[in-house]
């Protein structure tokens, strides 16, 4: 139903699912949440992700080294798991399996042909083999 321009002058329009009567309407350049995130500001994984990235100095065996935080993490981690720390090893096998896990996806799962592509590169392995060979006789096509 369409709406003449007198109607939208005077405000008597026909108020429904996205069409919110007048007086509650968000007024023009103004935000319907006026204290939300500001603008700039870091969600929880890309604050995260920048403070493992920073470097950290570590002694180790003797020498001072410059590494991230997250190697140092599991750096110390893996430490007191080999110490015997039962929480420590948990938390090392839960990381593996996870790692793992990604890894896995990451690479894909293996394609494997089947059955019938293996029966269809088996015959085009036989018609080759009888071209080298000088066999002239031919094959019905697979289904």
């Amino acid at each position: 139903m369409a709406t003449s321009n007198k109607d939208k002058l005077s405000g008597a329009y026909e108020v429904g699912y996205g069409k919110p009567p007048a007086h509650s309407r968000f007024e023009r350049g103004k935000s319907g949440n006026p204290s939300g995130r500001p603008k700039g500001t870091l969600n929880f994984a890309t604050t995260l992700l920048t403070t493992l990235r920073e470097t950290v100095v570590i002694n180790e065996n003797g020498r001072r080294k410059e590494i991230i935080k997250l190697e140092a993490a599991v750096k110390q981690l893996v430490n007191k798991a080999a110490s015997g720390d039962l929480r420590a090893l948990t938390q090392l096998i839960g990381v593996m399996v996870s790692a793992e896990h990604r890894a896995a996806e990451e690479t894909g799962p293996k394609e494997v042909l089947s059955e019938l592509d293996q029966r269809v590169m088996l015959k085009i392995l036989k018609r080759h083999e009888r071209g080298v060979t000088g066999g002239g006789k031919r094959e019905e096509p697979v289904a």
